[in-house]
C-alpha cells in the first residue's frame, strides 16, 4: 500500500526533473537568428570577393565618375587565422589618387547593417522617402544623390559581423564579435584590411558612425591610433558615447531629453506661444535643464512643495503637458510617456528616432506607443531598395541571407569595456574616454558632431554633455565642431537637412585638407 504514493511521488519528481532538463536544454539552444548565423558560417566566403562596376553622379554641377565595389574583407586573428568575412560597398572616384580622403561609414544598433547610411545619406545614390510621414509600399525610387560626399572623399560602407552579409568564419561564433571591445577589434581589422588591400596607407582617413556607430567610433579612434593609423577625422551622427547615464536611478538622461521634448512640442504646436527661432529657443531650454531642473531633480524627495510647483509649471511651458501630469510623474518625464502623452488628444503618438513622425495606436489609453513610426515608416523602403540595388545595379549575388538588423546581437551584447588607463572594465561603457585619449595622442584629429533637434533616441543635449566631459585641453578642444538640423536621428531623411548637412561636411573636409 505504501508503494503507490512513493511511486507517484517518484514519478512526479522524475517528471519535474525532466521538465527542468528540457527547459534548460531549450534555454541553451541558440535563438533562430543565432542558429541561422551559425548555419551560414560554413557558406561565408573565406576568399575575399570583389564585384566592381563603373558609374557617375552630378554633384554641385560637376559630373564625377566612380567605381562601386561590393565585396568582402577577410578578417584574421593575430595568428593569421580567418575569423570573419566583412561585407562592404565602396565608392572610389576616378583618378586613382591614393592621397584622397577615404571615409569608413557604418550604422549602429548594436546589430545593424550599414544600409541606412548607405541608402539615404551621402552615397552617390539615395532612396526617396516621404519623411516626416510614412513612406508607402513599393515601387520605391532610387535617385542620383546630388548631396553625395563622393566629391570630397571616397566612401566605404562596412557591415558589423552577424549583420548584413558579414559572417563569422571557421570555428568563430557570432558572440565572439558581439560586445563593445570585440566589435571595436573587428572594425579595426576591417579598416586596416581595406587600407592594406587598396594601398590607402597615405590617404587622409575619417570614420563616420551613426547611433551606436558613434559609440564604436570613439573606441575605434583610439584602437586605430594604437595600431599606427592616426585618423584625420571622426564624424559622429546622432551620438551616444556614455551608456552609464541611462542606468536606472540616475537623472542625467531626463535632463538630456528636456530640450528635445521642447523641440517636439514646438514642432507640433503644443506651446502657448511658439517662438519663431527654434535654435535660439532651445538655448533657453538648455539653460533651464542644466540649472533649475537639474537642481530640482537632485533634491529627490526633499524638494519643497513650492519648488515642485514652480518646476512643474516651467516644464509644462516647455513640453506642452499639463502641470498635473508632470507632478504625477514626479517631474521625471520618461521618454515613452512623453511620446504617448503629447498628442493623446489627437489619438496620435510620436516617433522615437524622429519626433516629427506621428503614429496611430490601437487605443489612446496606455503610457507607451505600440511602435516607433519613424522606424516602421521608412525601413521597408530602405531594405527593399538595398536588395534591388546591390543585386541589380552592383551585380553582387550571394546565397547568404541579408540581415538589416540582427536582434540576437543586441540581446547578447557584452557591454563591458575597459577605457584607456582604467584598472577595471565598466559594466555600462563610456567610450568618450577613448575618444578623449585618441585626441590627446593625435592632436591633429578633428571631431564633427551632427545632431537632429527631433531625435529622442540620442538627444543632442546628451551629446553636448558627453563631449563637454572629455576633459580636453583648449588647444585640442578647438578641433571639436557641432552642427544641428531640423530633423531626427537619421538627419538625412529630411531633404532640406541633408543639403545643410552636406554643406557642413564639405566645409569640414576642406578644413581637413588644410591641416
Amino acid at each position: 500500500m505504501m508503494l503507490r504514493p512513493f511511486a507517484a511521488a517518484l514519478g512526479l519528481a522524475l517528471a519535474v526533473c525532466a521538465s527542468t532538463a528540457l527547459a534548460a536544454a531549450d534555454s541553451a539552444k541558440p535563438s533562430p537568428e543565432a542558429a541561422a548565423i551559425e548555419a551560414e558560417t560554413a557558406r561565408a566566403p573565406v576568399n575575399e570577393t570583389v564585384h566592381a562596376s563603373h558609374h557617375s553622379v552630378s554633384v554641385d554641377g560637376k559630373v564625377i565618375g566612380y567605381k562601386a565595389t561590393a565585396g568582402t574583407l577577410t578578417l584574421r586573428d593575430d595568428d593569421g587565422k580567418p575569423v570573419a568575412s566583412m561585407f562592404y560597398v565602396a565608392y572610389v572616384a576616378d583618378g586613382g589618387r591614393t592621397d584622397r580622403p577615404v571615409t569608413f561609414l557604418y550604422n549602429g544598433g548594436p546589430g545593424s547593417a550599414s544600409l541606412w547610411l548607405h541608402m539615404a545619406s551621402v552615397a552617390p545614390i539615395r532612396v526617396e522617402t516621404a519623411s516626416p510621414k510614412a513612406t508607402g509600399p513599393a515601387p520605391y525610387r532610387l535617385i542620383p544623390n546630388g548631396d553625395s560626399l563622393i566629391d570630397k572623399t571616397d566612401l566605404v560602407f562596412l557591415d558589423a559581423i552577424g549583420a548584413g552579409y558579414s559572417r563569422p568564419l571557421g570555428e568563430a561564433k557570432g558572440k565572439d564579435f558581439w560586445g563593445v571591445d570585440q566589435d571595436i577589434d573587428a572594425f579595426a581589422r576591417g579598416v586596416e584590411r581595406y587600407v592594406e588591400l587598396n594601398g590607402r596607407w597615405n590617404s587622409p582617413k575619417v570614420i563616420f558612425g551613426e547611433s551606436y556607430g558613434t559609440h564604436r567610433s570613439a573606441g575605434l579612434a583610439y584602437r586605430l591610433g594604437e595600431d599606427g593609423i592616426h585618423l584625420n577625422g571622426v564624424i559622429l551622427l546622432s551620438t551616444i558615447l556614455n551608456y552609464g547615464v541611462r542606468d536606472a536611478g540616475f537623472d542625467r538622461n531626463l535632463i538630456n531629453l528636456l530640450p528635445t521634448y521642447a523641440a517636439a512640442a514646438w514642432y507640433h504646436d503644443k506651446l502657448a506661444a511658439k517662438p519663431a527661432d527654434l535654435g535660439l529657443y532651445l538655448k533657453e531650454v538648455r539653460a533651464y535643464a542644466e540649472g533649475p531642473f537639474a537642481a530640482a531633480l537632485a533634491k529627490g524627495d526633499l524638494i519643497s512643495d513650492a519648488e515642485r510647483d514652480a518646476v512643474a509649471a516651467k516644464l509644462s511651458s516647455y513640453t506642452g503637458l499639463s502641470v498635473a501630469y508632470l507632478k504625477q510623474s514626479n517631474l521625471r518625464l520618461e521618454l515613452s510617456r512623453f511620446r504617448k502623452e503629447l498628442l493623446r488628444d489627437q489619438r496620435r503618438t510620436l516617433g522615437r528616432y524622429d519626433m516629427r513622425f506621428e503614429g496611430i495606436d490601437r487605443e489612446a489609453a496606455g503610457d507607451s506607443p505600440e511602435n516607433d513610426p519613424s522606424d516602421s515608416g521608412m525601413s521597408g523602403a530602405m531594405i527593399a531598395s538595398f536588395h534591388d540595388y546591390v543585386s541589380g545595379t552592383l551585380g553582387y549575388v550571394t546565397d547568404l541571407s541579408y540581415k538589416p538588423s540582427n536582434g540576437d546581437i543586441s540581446r547578447n551584447w557584452d557591454w563591458r569595456h575597459k577605457p584607456p588607463g582604467a584598472n577595471y572594465a565598466q559594466q555600462s561603457s563610456d567610450t568618450a574616454l577613448d575618444l578623449s585619449a585618441a585626441m590627446r595622442r593625435n592632436p591633429g584629429l578633428h571631431l564633427l558632431s551632427l545632431n537632429g533637434y527631433f531625435d529622442s533616441a540620442t538627444p543632442f543635449f546628451g551629446t553636448e554633455y558627453d563631449i563637454a566631459h572629455m576633459e580636453l585641453d583648449p588647444v585640442i578642444r578647438k578641433n571639436v565642431q557641432f552642427a544641428y538640423y531640423p530633423s531626427g536621428h537619421m538627419v538625412y531623411l529630411n531633404p532640406e537637412a541633408l543639403k545643410m548637412m552636406k554643406a557642413d561636411l564639405a566645409r569640414y573636409y576642406d578644413g581637413l585638407s588644410k591641416n
